[in-house]
């Protein structure tokens, strides 16, 4: 796959060209005493959203996705060593997800400026849902939300990364495995970095545990944050949980398929395809005050009863922040 740097999308657009015009026009204009006639007005004082800017506006955009097309074509894109492809993952990921994210969840988003504008950060959030729907949202809010447009990469499960298809997209993301080395060598890249530390055990809890967070493994996210010297915001998300309600678990049909379980739902299966369309709950996503790392000495990764102490930390800040939220909603809808 070749590298090469990124194309600028479009060309000059014909609003800005008319203004030139309009611009010399005016200036002719003042060697004369006759006025200059009304319809030559400098695009300039044109009201915001007149057709021309409209006009011109689907042009560059046109423009643009011809050019993203060419270069996906002649492989004139940059991807990293994690198999990261930003632009794609920016024009083509993100535009699919957006709908989903704005119009069917509402996604409301609380304390992004938490999250720092340049350098490394760990995001820990609770994990619910099902399907991992609520980590791809936490994509979007990032990166829709933060004033810097900052990209979110997530530590994902293994059997992510055994799924055809899903595996691709999963890379083209951002996303990679949940590992120490993966994590540390994008901390020290100066990236954003998110972890579900409840995994499968969350992801697949039934719905009468909702909203209770699970056991936070033995605190490897802490170690890495240390390392790195990173900050750790702690992330609620609220809405997740009732997307599809886990009523119960086929065990057995889950260890034939290699599935870690195999949700059953008031709708699912029972509805075949149409009972995987999730429940259009509103999601709240809150970002609380970061937790620095940068004060401990070199050997504080190896105090297991410091990395006990600070994941106990984030976990508790979490779980309240759930509970916070869940008081001053109005509505599991609404």
């Amino acid at each position: 796959m070749a590298d090469a740097k990124v194309i600028p999308f479009g060309e000059e657009p014909r609003s800005r060209r008319r203004a030139k015009r309009s611009a010399g026009a005016a200036r002719n204009a003042a060697l004369t005493p006759v006025p200059p006639p009304r319809h030559e007005e400098s695009e300039a004082t044109a009201p915001e959203g007149a057709p021309e800017e409209r006009g011109a506006s689907w042009e560059q955009r046109l423009a643009g996705g011809l050019n993203f097309l060419r270069r996906r074509l002649t492989g004139e894109y940059e991807v990293d060593d994690f198999g990261y492809d930003e632009e794609l993952t920016d024009q083509v990921m993100m535009s699919a997800l957006r709908p989903l994210y704005e119009k069917y969840f509402r996604v409301e988003v609380k304390g992004v400026e938490n999250i720092p504008d340049k350098g490394g950060a760990l995001i820990v959030a609770n994990h619910s849902g099902t399907l991992p729907l609520d980590g791809l949202m936490l994509q979007v809010a990032v990166h829709d939300q933060h004033p810097a447009g900052r990209h979110l990469r997530l530590l994902a499960a293994d059997l992510v990364f055994m799924l055809p298809v899903v595996n691709e997209l999963a890379r083209k993301a951002g996303h990679t495995l949940a590992c120490t080395e993966d994590a540390e060598q994008l901390l020290e890249r100066g990236e954003v970095v998110g972890v579900m530390p409840e995994g499968f055990k969350g992801v697949g809890k039934p719905f009468s545990d909702r909203y209770r967070l699970q056991r936070f493994g033995r605190g490897g996210f802490v170690s890495t944050a240390l390392k790195a010297g990173v900050p750790i915001v702690p992330c609620s998300i609220v809405g997740a949980e009732e997307i599809y309600p886990m009523i119960g678990n086929a065990k057995t049909l889950a260890r034939l398929l290699g599935f870690p379980y195999f949700p059953i739902t008031p709708t699912f299966p029972w509805l075949g395809p149409l009972g995987a369309v999730p429940l259009p709950t509103k999601w709240t996503i809150q970002f609380g005050e970061p937790i620095p790392t940068d004060g401990y000495p070199a050997e504080a990764a190896d105090d297991p009863m410091l990395m006990f102490n600070l994941t106990d930390q984030v976990r508790e800040t979490i779980q309240h922040t759930l509970y916070k939220l869940l008081v001053q909603r109005r509505s599991v809808f609404f």
